[in-house]
Parts: C-alpha cells; structure tokens; sequence
C-alpha cells in the first residue's frame, strides 16, 4: 500500500510540474504574440512613411523641373554674368 501511495505522489508532482511547465509555456507564447503584433504595428507605419516619403519626393521631383523650367526663361549677358550681380 506504501508503494502504491508513494506512487500517487509521484504522479501528483508530475502532474503539477506539467501544469506548472504549460503555464509559464502559455505565458511565453502570450508575450510572443505581443511582440510579433507589436512588429506588425511598426511595420505598417514604416509602410506608410515610405508611401509618404516617396510622394514628397516626386512633389520635390516636379518642383525642381518647375524651377530649373522658370530659371531657363533668364538670359545671361556674354560675360555669364547676371546684370543684377555686378
């Protein structure tokens, strides 16, 4: 009979090594979770600064043609000089 409750026993601190091994296993994955949602997060606004970025870097794009369009409308004297610089 001894045996047999020792037995028990055993199988009772497995079982709670088991439980307590499952929790801290539930608890690992409810951090990665997190984590992985968190990176999910970041990601979608990096996916919108790019979208930003490249949007002002075409409004840059068609600012510079514009400029370089209303600075070529200038004539230089035969000096290469501008008149107004001296």
């Amino acid at each position: 009979m001894k045996d047999v409750v020792e037995s028990v026993e055993r199988v009772a601190q497995m079982i709670e090594t088991i439980s307590h091994s499952s929790a801290e296993q539930s608890n690992g994955m409810s951090q990665m979770n997190g984590a992985v949602n968190e990176l999910e997060k970041m990601t979608q606004q990096n996916s919108a600064l790019v979208e930003e970025s490249t949007a002002a870097a075409q409004a840059l794009r068609e600012q510079a043609t514009r400029l370089t369009e209303l600075v070529g409308a200038f004539q230089l004297t035969s000096d290469r000089r501008l008149p107004f610089l001296g």
